[in-house]
């Protein structure tokens, strides 16, 4: 007995040294704020107004603490700031992707459920906060763990308590799905009882039930599965809805209790009619939208989150020339329906579907929606203004202004002139904090 009590002393004080130790190997703008917050200027040749479009030649901006306090040509600069020049770069703020799988990675994903550990796969989830972060992406939203339920909770409370480095995140736990809907794990033998990637939940009063357990474990938004299996029938989208627009009524009402919202995954009608008049937060893929289903999105300001990514993703990458052919028609409807989105008005914010593709690429985003209709302002004004009304954060993110949090990157060039600038991300502040600064090192 007195081997083990001195075992557990000699044990403890181990912990303490090596707790001491990690937090003086922190970066100094990771510790805990000091009654004088410390002050960085950053300098650009460049600077962009996401609001207006305009850019400032050149740019600076101060930032105290975790929070911009100035913007402009020239701003302030009290004794003992740091300055940090990020020469021929253009700044903006800290990127925004709307739709996430963290606990996903390229390969089979009903086998990564299957085969992967819970703990195993939270390990990959804060690897690929860590990728999206250092690719410029300082907000998230996770559109579900794909099967590892609330560990999102963990991830996120993680980052939010500067123990691990990654975007802010709003998070769904599992997503919700239907008896044999379209994640149900319905392709193998049944004797084996595989579980779903989502919760089931086959009526209204189950999606509240559910709702509620996922709340109580942290969620900060509901993820519902709305259409699926997708399949094109002479050159037309078919997919099945799988609530009705009364049970998705009755999970938007549930949401709105608390202070929270839905999100769908829906693809074509009548799902995504279903889901706009339910009266949802937004509509992701939304492959095909009735002109009815485009008007309500408008007037309730629905957001649109196309993921042209993942389906370039899937067709380049698809296990047969069958499939491949397949997913290029997929994403063919999608760019003519796209073009007509456009068109109607619908609000549209960014979201990429990464994680069936590797974390840290997702910029590719911005390129495809500027290829396929958008200016590259509109798709800026759309990531990070509409995406920070998406998330919850407007008025805090999505814009360099005084008050706002201090989530800054800088690229080369001016992404108005060629958006794929955004896939060159030199340098990363996110609340106050330098996660990258590859500047310094050319």
């Amino acid at each position: 007995m007195t081997m083990c009590r001195l075992s557990f002393a000699a044990f403890f004080v181990w912990l303490a040294l090596a707790v001491n130790a990690m937090s003086q190997s922190q970066p100094t703008q990771s510790r805990p704020m000091q009654s004088q917050p410390h002050a960085i200027v950053l300098h650009a040749a460049r600077l962009l107004d996401i609001k207006t479009g305009h850019i400032s030649k050149p740019g600076e901006i101060l930032v105290l603490g975790d929070h911009i306090v100035e913007v402009g040509n020239a701003v302030k600069r009290p004794v003992g700031a740091e300055i940090i020049d990020l020469g021929d770069r253009t700044l903006l703020p800290g990127l925004i992707d709307a739709h996430v799988h963290l606990f996903l990675h390229p390969g089979a994903e009903d086998l990564q459920t299957v085969q992967e550990s819970v703990p195993q796969r939270t390990i990959t989830a804060a690897l690929a906060a860590r990728d999206d972060l250092m690719a410029g992406f300082t907000a998230e939203r996770d559109m579900g763990t794909e099967g590892a339920g609330s560990a999102d909770t963990a991830v996120r409370n993680a980052i939010d308590e500067g123990r691990i480095p990654g975007p802010r995140l709003r998070i769904s736990g599992n997503a919700i799905n239907i008896l044999g809907g379209h994640e149900d794990a319905i392709g193998y033998n049944p004797a084996q009882h595989v579980l779903s990637n989502a919760d089931y939940a086959n009526s209204a009063d189950e999606l509240i039930a559910v709702m509620r357990q996922q709340f109580k474990e942290g969620a900060d938004f509901i993820k519902i599965y709305e259409t699926g299996a997708d399949s094109v029938q002479d050159g037309r989208l078919s997919t099945p809805y799988q609530y009705t627009e009364s049970q998705l009524e009755a999970a938007v009402k549930e949401a709105a209790r608390v202070g929270k919202r839905v999100a769908v995954h829906a693809t074509g009608e009548p799902g995504t009619l279903f889901s706009a008049q339910a009266g949802v937060a937004s509509i992701d893929h939304a492959d095909q939208l009735s002109d009815e289903t485009m008007l309500l999105m408008k007037q309730k300001q629905i957001f649109a989150v196309p993921t042209f990514t993942i389906f370039e993703y899937f067709a380049e990458h698809a296990a047969t020339p069958q499939q491949g052919a397949r997913q290029r028609q997929m994403l063919d409807i999608k760019t003519r329906e796209f073009s007509r989105q456009i068109a109607a008005g619908v609000p549209m914010a960014v979201g990429s579907d990464v994680g069936p593709f590797p974390h840290g690429t997702q910029a590719r985003e911005f390129e495809l929606m500027v290829k396929f209709g958008m200016s590259p302002l509109s798709v800026l004004q759309a990531d990070l203004l509409n995406g920070a009304r998406l998330l919850g954060w407007d008025g805090q993110l999505g814009a360099l202004e005084a008050g706002y949090l201090a989530d800054v990157i800088a690229v080369p060039g001016d992404p108005l002139q060629d958006i794929r600038s955004l896939q060159q991300v030199d340098f990363v502040m996110k609340g106050g904090a330098v996660y990258k600064n590859h500047v310094s090192e050319k």
